[in-house]
C-alpha cells in the first residue's frame, strides 16, 4: 500500500519512526514532512496528506502532531476524508471496520512508539465491513456535498 505520511515538530521523531515500520511492513511511503523539529505548523502537513488520499495518489494517510487533535480536525476539512484520532487498538480496529477511516491520526505526546506501531499496524491490516457501515459513510458523503 502507498502511505502518506506528514506531521509537526511535536511529531517528527515518532513520524521517522513509524515511516520505518511501515517500510518494514512492505509499505510504499511519501514523505510530506515536517524534517526537523523546528517548530511548525501542523495544518501545513496534515492538509497535502489528506489531499494525497483525497486524490487517489495514495491508499491511506497518517498524520501526527503533539496530540492528534489539530492534524485529525485539518484532515477531515478535505472532501473525503474519514481522519480518525487513535489512541488504543480498539479504536483503530473499529475505526477501519465500521467507518472505512483513510487517514490515522495520532499524538506523539500522548501514545509512545511502541504502542503507536501497534496502533498503525491494526489500522493498516483492518479491513471495512461494509454493509450497514457504508451507508453511513454514504450520508457522510452527502453531507460534503451539501
Amino acid at each position: 500500500m502507498k502511505l502518506a505520511f506528514g506531521c509537526d515538530h511535536a511529531a517528527y521523531s515518532l513520524k521517522l519512526s513509524l515511516i520505518e515500520y511501515a517500510k518494514s511492513l512492505g509499505h510504499e511511503v511519501i514523505d510530506f514532512g515536517c524534517n526537523s523539529e523546528k517548530s511548525v505548523d501542523y495544518p501545513d502537513f496534515a492538509y497535502p496528506v489528506a489531499q494525497a488520499v483525497a486524490k487517489g495518489d495514495v491508499q491511506a494517510g497518517v498524520v501526527l502532531c503533539y496530540t492528534g487533535i489539530g492534524v485529525s480536525i485539518t484532515a477531515n476539512k478535505v472532501r473525503g476524508i474519514r481522519c480518525s484520532l487513535c489512541s488504543e487498538l480498539y479504536s483503530a480496529s473499529l475505526t477501519r471496520r465500521h467507518n472505512d477511516s483513510n487517514v490515522l491520526a495520532l499524538g506523539a505526546g500522548m501514545i509512545g512508539a511502541a504502542l503507536a506501531k501497534e496502533i498503525l499496524r491494526v489500522w493498516l491490516t483492518t479491513e471495512f465491513e461494509g454493509g450497514r457501515h457504508q451507508n453511513r459513510i454514504n450520508k457522510i458523503s452527502e453531507y460534503e456535498a451539501l
